[in-house]
């Protein structure tokens, strides 16, 4: 009757009926059951390290040395790629890197304006003879290249290619920049960092000491030296140099949406940065007055 008369003290005796307190503390426990749950978890815990390291697998890549990161100028957020890195690059594979390497995915129309006009890009296609065809007579015929050409291909097959490069295959340089783990930092370091074996180590005839190439053996011979190019533009076309253009290019090469993806990001934000402070204005203007009223319940007299 009392609680009924308090209806107070009614409520916190039903909340304590109903909310009894929690018997999980450790205080009650003896010294040796303390012990027995702090090994359970240093053991849960040296296990879940244990299973995390193991993820990497150990595998004979792991003893490459991996390249170093470089400054490159488009590795920021809002930096677009160097357009004149891009053209002296494709002159770079044009001359040495063309002689080996297929890019089997890059039309000549794809250099349109980015790294050269229509017409350059025209004059360039118009050197390589295309095999074409059938004409009206069923036979095949070569023709001047066109702007809707793709690279051709040094080699007619992969045995032809296999065979003047001791068996090893050259790979196709499309997707070169994003198919390798380091991207164009370590294909810079494959182009620059050939160098002498170190003592105790041989490397097969036909092949060439390289500490960044998996199983420091590779077949591909330093492609680049200084001034093995004159550059159209009168840059110094030193090892470095060509490395870094050839290594921008083929990274366009692979992503050449890459300006636009950046591009469209800013305006995202921007975008974004109007559409936020919006939502924050109706949040705070509109909503404050729904989420903060109080809805009480007036029994009728």
């Amino acid at each position: 009757m009392a609680a009924l008369r308090n209806p107070t003290k009614f409520l916190r005796i039903s909340t304590a009926v109903l909310s009894p307190k929690s018997n999980l503390s450790t205080a009650r426990l003896s010294r040796s059951k303390k012990l027995a749950l702090g090994a359970l978890g240093a053991a849960t815990a040296g296990a879940a390290g244990l299973a995390t390291a193991l993820t990497i697998a150990v595998s004979a890549d792991d003893a490459t040395l991996h390249p170093p990161k470089f400054p490159w100028s488009h590795r920021g957020m809002f930096q677009s790629l160097d357009h004149s890195s891009v053209r002296r690059g494709y002159q770079v594979y044009k001359d040495v890197c063309s002689a080996c390497h297929s890019m089997n995915f890059l039309a000549f129309r794809n250099l349109i304006g980015v790294s050269h006009t229509e017409a350059e890009a025209k004059t360039i296609a118009e050197e390589y003879m295309i095999k074409d065809g059938p004409d009206d007579t069923g036979e095949m015929f070569e023709r001047p290249g066109k702007l809707s050409d793709y690279f051709p291909n040094p080699y007619k097959n992969e045995e032809e290619a296999r065979a003047a490069n001791s068996g090893a295959l050259p790979p196709d340089l499309s997707y070169i920049a994003l198919a390798r783990h380091g991207g164009e930092d370590y294909l810079y370091a494959i182009l620059t960092g050939y160098c002498d074996p170190p003592a105790g180590v041989e490397v097969r005839e036909g092949l060439y000491y390289h500490p960044y190439f998996p199983g420091q053996a590779i077949a591909m011979a330093p492609a680049l030296y200084n001034e093995i190019i004159e550059y159209e533009d009168g840059t110094p076309a030193t090892l470095s140099q060509l490395a870094k253009d050839v290594c921008t290019f083929l990274r366009w090469a692979a992503e050449p949406e890459h300006d636009t993806r950046k591009l469209m990001g800013i305006k995202m934000l921007m975008i974004m940065s109007v559409l936020i402070g919006g939502a924050f204005y109706m949040k705070k203007s509109r909503w404050s007055v729904l989420k903060t009223r109080k809805i009480a319940y007036k029994p009728p007299a």
